[in-house]
């Protein structure tokens, strides 16, 4: 069989060392590839315009699988004010490349897992009966619908003629914002369609079903998000009833499930939200787990077969310049292994993630979060385990 080609896509700040070390992991399990490296991020966006050239999109568009490291993104003002002195009058705006990515190829199905290692030492912990320690064992498959709702860039400052004449024909516009000047409104859409709501529905319980889940949660906030949040919920009612009649269908507000999770995370299974509502709450359970050092994502188009995996860390910048990298790159590790399934090798993807639970529970090679230290430049000094290190030894293991 001829060798897979991986668009490596390094990013921001600490994207390059956690994606280097995690392919030396690829490699020693097995797994063969050739790599070739796209440009993305500020650096591009500073020189050229264009966080997410063109020759990029092409890659991807050949080889289909992308490995991603990090991203840095910044608010409107401060990304222009870094444009190179030459762009500067052209009318550029930033945008996120990770957020074009997901647009451009159709990645709307965002799979988000979050499943608790034996040993962590940041895994949640909680009182019982009798001042006992419980410590609950945390599984959730949170799939986020990846290109609409607030995260799709319909969005206005100072909305153009067409778009406040539309605006003032809904009721409550003109008896809430009627008398607001149209130069001081911003607006940003929250957009659902059926077609895209169906789809992360119906990868939530096949996801459910394969991989013998017994509940499927809609969070959202239908109560007060009547349209869109209640369209989905009302989809899922339709699917559940027809398709998937032996698994339950829950429904959270997500308010109350950030409260939740912190109270009984045991019994949750697969989660399924809109674009900001599964980011909130993946993070929410993120933390239970150990935080974004072991948050890992895959973003996917069934149909086209595209498919880019990166952990939801940021790229770090604080870190990035440190002689020795601190930072702890089992969150790329485990998406290197949604990539590895993704590509159905999923034999190479059990035995590093069986090698990465026993590095965990045998306790001998931490992070310096998994110490509980202040990320400072000594933290290795001080006996904390470098990036490197961390990686040699998922690598012994194997």
């Amino acid at each position: 069989m001829a060798k897979r080609t991986i668009v490596k896509m390094p990013g921001d700040g600490i994207g390059k060392v956690v994606l280097d070390e995690t392919i030396r992991v690829l490699e020693a399990a097995g797994f063969e590839a050739d790599y070739v490296e796209g440009d993305i991020g500020w650096e591009f966006w500073c020189k050229e315009g264009n966080p997410l050239p063109d020759r990029t999109l092409k890659l991807i568009e050949e080889h289909k699988i992308g490995l991603f490291g990090a991203i840095t993104s910044k608010p409107k003002d401060a990304a222009f004010e870094e444009l190179a002195p030459e762009l500067k009058e052209k009318g550029l705006v930033y945008s996120s490349p990770i957020v074009g990515l997901r647009q451009h190829f159709g990645l709307d199905i965002c799979l988000r897992p979050c499943r608790s290692y034996k040993g962590n030492p940041l895994n949640f912990i909680r009182r019982g009966p009798n001042d006992t320690i419980q410590e609950p064992e945390v599984d959730v498959a949170i799939f986020r619908q990846n290109t609409e709702g607030l995260y799709g860039g319909v969005e206005w400052s100072n909305p153009p003629d067409q778009v406040y004449d539309a605006l003032m024909t809904h009721p409550k516009f003109v008896k809430n914002f009627g008398e607001t000047p149209q130069e001081e409104l911003s607006v940003s859409t929250r957009i659902f369609t059926k077609k895209a709501t169906e789809r992360i529905l119906r990868a939530a319980f096949v996801h459910a079903k394969q991989y013998g889940y017994k509940s499927v949660t809609v969070c959202e906030k239908p109560n007060v998000i009547r349209e869109t949040s209640g369209m989905m919920y009302k989809m899922a009612q339709q699917i559940q009833k027809a398709d998937y009649p032996e698994i339950e269908l829950w429904n959270t507000n997500i308010d109350a499930q950030m409260m939740w999770l912190t109270k009984n995370p045991e019994n949750y299974g697969v989660i399924v939200a809109g674009n900001m509502f599964g980011d909130i709450v993946s993070d929410g359970f993120a933390g239970l787990i150990g935080g974004l050092g072991f948050a890992c994502s895959a973003q996917f188009n069934p149909d086209s077969g595209v498919g880019v995996f990166e952990p939801t860390h940021g790229s770090a910048p604080k870190y990035a310049d440190y002689e020795t990298s601190i930072v702890n790159p089992i969150a790329m590790i485990e998406s290197a292994c949604m990539m590895l399934d993704f590509v159905d090798e999923n034999e190479i993807a059990a035995k590093i993630r069986k090698s990465v639970a026993e590095v965990i529970a045998e306790g001998k090679v931490k992070t310096y979060d998994m110490m509980k230290m202040t990320g400072r430049a000594d933290v290795v000094e001080k006996g904390a385990a470098s990036t490197q290190q961390m990686a040699d030894a998922v690598i012994a293991k194997l």
